[in-house]
Parts: structure tokens; sequence; C-alpha cells
């Protein structure tokens, strides 16, 4: 169970480095996020900067949650992902389905509309968050070399997921 922990944190890590980073890295980024926010309509106007504010340090916490070696903070990074990330997976679906066409501005520059695929990714996500924090209550002894291959098994699906945007356009036929 504890290499499910590990590896589930990996992951995570990744998501939410690359999200962070991406929302962050400048303020044209950050402008970018907040306007996707309001696109998807998403939550009022009113409260789209305190929520787009909220959003980003919320991801940082997951960040720092997730890579201190600390048991305890694994375990809350791993809840407070799944949270977020069962948050981001209704707000996506709730966008496709009333039909809007926001950009997926999750990990940065891409203007991909958010779709389907993205509502599967995050719930996928928000599965591997609620495996991870299950996994966290075992007190297993982790070995060195099985502790390794669960941290790259993580960090290459988070690559993968982010990479999703790219890989579904490189297989869709086109139109």
């Amino acid at each position: 169970m504890r290499y499910l922990e590990v590896g589930a944190r990996a992951l995570l890590a990744v998501v939410f480095v690359t999200a962070l980073a991406g929302k962050v890295s400048g303020r044209a980024s950050y402008t970018a996020f907040v306007r996707s926010l309001r696109q998807m309509d998403a939550v009022p106007v009113s409260v789209l900067r305190p929520a787009a504010a909220a959003t980003v340090a919320a991801e940082a916490a997951v960040v720092l949650l997730l890579l201190c070696p600390a048991r305890w903070s694994g375990t809350a990074g791993s809840a407070l992902a799944g949270l977020l990330l069962a948050a981001f997976t209704v707000g996506v679906a709730r966008t496709v389905r009333r039909g809007r066409r926001a950009p997926c501005r999750c990990f940065g520059a891409s203007d991909t509309p958010l779709g389907w695929q993205h509502v599967v990714r995050n719930g996928a996500l928000t599965a591997a968050a609620g495996l991870g924090l299950a996994a966290s209550v075992s007190s297993a002894e982790l070995p060195l070399a099985g502790a390794s291959l669960a941290v790259f098994a993580g960090l290459l699906l988070g690559a993968l997921v982010v990479a999703l945007d790219d890989l579904v356009a490189l297989f869709r036929s086109p139109a």
C-alpha cells in the first residue's frame, strides 16, 4: 500500500507543480487563467479574482504538502488534492455540459477547449488522490528500490497527464 501512496504523491506533485507554474509564471499567464475562469462561467464575476487567487493558493498548498517528507503532510496533501480535483471535475463537467468553449488553462498556455477528456482526466486524478489518501494509513516499511520505482511510475504518469491535450490531438483524426 505504501508504494501506492508514494506513487500517487509523485503523480499529484507533477500535476500540481505544472498547474501552479502555468498560472504564476508571469502576469500574462495569470491573466489568461482568470480569463478562462470567466469564460467557464465557473464563479460569479464579483468573486472571480478572489476565486482565482484561492485556486493558486490551494494548488501551492498541495505542492508543499506533497513534497514535504513527513507522512502526515502526504496524507493532508492527498486529501486537499482530492477535494480540489473533485471541485475541478464538477466545474469542468458543468462547463462542457453547457457547451461553453472555454480554454483549458489547467497547465498553462494551452488554448484547447475544455472537453470530456478533461472531465475524465480530473476524475482519474481525483481517484488517484483518494487511493493515495487511503494508502497513507499503512505503516508498512518502504524499501528504497520499491519506493524509487513507485516515484518513477508516478512521475511518468504525471508527465502523461500533463501532456494529455497534446496526446489527444496527436491521435484525433483530422476533421
